[in-house]
């Protein structure tokens, strides 16, 4: 979780301002024509290999350049991803939270260990497997685990 409560006021501006970045280069760096770009350079720089002998400088513009490149891309690549993923988990929060029929327990996930997670993900391929073989929908799987919690002896 993000410590964004704690946060100064021009340590929140900052950070919206370099979200705000983040997301837009995000944006461009994921077009077509930046990657028909960087094949153009790419191509320029190998054709300019005969003029300068393939010399170690030649060699070292190319591996600097995409070192630096490929530095900064994964920062910005993880503040788009931490974002598009905050967004997501309110998004399905939100739907747990408005759906009559969803268990609770659902809700904090993000809290649970790696073990808990492994046999909630069992249960659900067990519900899963029980809806396939009933042929029942996801509703009477949940309406059915209702009457049981209700009923524990039936």
């Amino acid at each position: 979780m993000s410590n964004a409560a704690n946060n100064s006021p021009d340590e929140k501006k900052a950070g919206a301002s370099f979200s705000r970045f983040a997301q837009a280069l995000s944006q461009w760096a994921g077009r077509p024509l930046t990657f028909a770009l960087a094949c153009v350079l790419l191509v320029g720089w190998a054709l300019s290999g005969p003029f300068f002998h393939f010399n170690d400088t030649w060699q070292l513009v190319i591996n600097t350049s995409t070192t630096i490149i490929t530095f900064l891309m994964v920062f910005l690549i993880q503040s788009t991803q931490n974002r598009d993923t905050d967004a997501l988990h309110i998004k399905i929060d939100e739907l747990l939270r408005t759906t009559h029929h969803a268990h609770r327990v659902l809700m904090g996930l993000d809290d649970m260990g790696s073990e808990e997670l492994q046999k909630l993900r069992k249960t659900y391929e067990e519900m899963g497997e029980e809806n396939n073989a009933t042929e029942g929908s996801p509703q009477k799987v949940a309406n059915r685990e209702e009457q049981q919690e209700r009923n524990p002896g039936d």
